[in-house]
């Protein structure tokens, strides 16, 4: 007789107490390796927070430590005359723009037509329109109109020109022409080449309503001229633009609100990044504050590194607290920034030296020439986060770690189950024999009673 199921024969054999020995040894076997995974996996995933801070880090010393830093501009403008704007690294002054006069575009007008469909020609020909010194050949026929001839301008020379059709009053139609510059330079004139228009509205009836003239403008006294009110030749790295007529005074400074954006970015990811490895680095007896990394040396390492190198980097001409940073007993980073204005308008060329590279003075006159803190700065960032770096060799450190862990819950998994897959078969067998065992009994009892009852 086949055995159906695990206990079967004798009830004590049975599948739940297989399973629970299983379970048992699970507990014992597998279970403190899935904690440790859990453990190197909740690493990992601290490490990439630190690591990301680190990027943001690497990247805010990265805009600082380039001496374009301190190249940006900014305007300022009394008086509404002008607009002026300035390049990075143009020079840093203060003048008086004077405006006498805009620059004007040349406007002319035709004589009367009595539509924008009438026709301009009797035969066939050409006019020339002259402009700026520039000939334009524009072709004509008996049936071309006034619309026709408004099209044909603007095909041809609209890179000079802007014709358009405007109606003065009823049957008065003309033809308007202005130049797409100004300026004295941008006289217009149309000469019939063949003498075949109808009449002189194109011609001896063309009237300037509107003469280019150019603008004219003091700079600092000096009388200057130019075609157009955009004026971008006056000084290097300038663009002024002429509004109206009137004074302005204008001052180009160092754009020290960009300056200060990137200087408090920077701020921002150090503190970011220290708070981070302050809380993943704490040492605590109580397991609910100690940190991830509380017992590794490689996160001890670069929390350590990031704060010594504020004391550090100067290169022996200065530090960092002299300019307004300052560190408080949290380790946190901060910048007083009417110091470091202060710094700026006693010698502009020192702090740019100190942060970004250069000649810095000396108080005894003498200079020393200096890779910049910020560079300094990079440079040590950077051998914790470039390819290979100790970031990189650490995650991978954590990886193996994990990959070994798995691979030895594989093999103990394996191996639980190779056990448990032999004793289901040994508790088979056993509990077969039982069977057996049982109803040998049973028959045997059964044998005996029957014999007494015949007695």
């Amino acid at each position: 007789m086949g055995i159906s199921a695990l206990g079967t024969g004798s009830s004590i054999l049975t599948q739940d107490l297989l399973d629970k020995l299983k379970k048992a040894d699970e507990a014992a076997q597998i279970q403190p390796i899935d904690l440790e995974l859990a453990g190197e996996k909740d690493k990992v995933a601290e490490y990439n927070v630190i690591d990301a801070n680190m990027t943001n880090l690497f990247d805010a010393i990265g805009e600082l430590k380039t001496p374009a830093l301190f190249d940006e501009r900014q305007t300022s403008v009394s008086g509404s005359s002008v607009s002026v704007t300035a390049d990075a690294n143009s020079d840093l002054q203060d003048f008086t723009l004077d405006v006498t006069q805009l620059a004007t575009k040349q406007i002319e007008e035709s004589g009367s037509y009595d539509s924008e469909t009438a026709t301009i020609a009797d035969a066939d020909g050409s006019i020339n329109l002259n402009i700026d010194g520039e000939d334009f050949t524009i072709d004509y026929t008996d049936t071309t109109t006034l619309k026709d001839l408004k099209k044909a301008i603007n095909d041809v020379a609209g890179d000079k020109v802007n014709a358009t059709i405007v109606q003065v009053a009823d049957g008065d139609f003309r033809l308007f022409i202005n130049s797409k510059e100004t300026g004295s330079n941008q006289d217009i004139t149309i000469t019939d080449n063949d003498g075949n228009l109808s009449g002189t509205q194109l011609t001896d009836d063309l009237n300037a309503v509107q003469d280019g003239v150019d603008a004219k403008f003091t700079f600092d006294g000096e009388d200057i001229t130019r075609h157009s009110n955009n004026i971008d030749d006056l000084i290097t790295g300038y663009d002024i633009t002429l509004k109206e007529v009137g004074v302005s005074e204008v001052s180009v400074t160092q754009n020290r609100d960009a300056i200060m954006g990137k200087i408090d970015s920077f701020i921002e990811k150090y503190n970011a990044t220290m708070d981070e490895l302050a809380r993943a680095t704490k040492n605590s007896t109580d397991p609910k504050e100690r940190g991830i990394f509380a017992g590794e040396s490689t996160m001890k390492a670069l929390q350590n590194s990031l704060r010594s190198m504020m004391d550090t980097v100067g290169e022996g001409v200065g530090n960092i607290y002299d300019f307004g940073f300052d560190i408080d007993k949290s380790g946190k980073l901060t910048l007083d920034k009417e110091v470091f204005n202060q710094k700026m308008d006693e010698n502009h060329k020192n702090v740019e030296a100190f942060f970004s590279g250069g000649d810095f003075e000396n108080s005894d006159g003498s200079t020393t020439s200096i890779k910049g803190i910020f560079t300094e700065m990079f440079t040590i960032v950077e051998d914790y986060t470039k390819f290979n770096g100790m970031l990189d060799n650490y995650k991978t450190y954590l990886n193996d770690g994990i990959k070994s862990l798995e691979e030895r819950k594989t093999a103990a998994t394996e191996r639980l189950e190779a056990h448990y897959e032999t004793l289901k078969k040994q508790f088979a067998a056993y509990d077969g024999m039982i069977a057996k065992l049982n109803g040998a009994s049973a028959m045997f009892k059964e044998m005996a009673e029957a014999g007494r009852d015949k007695n």
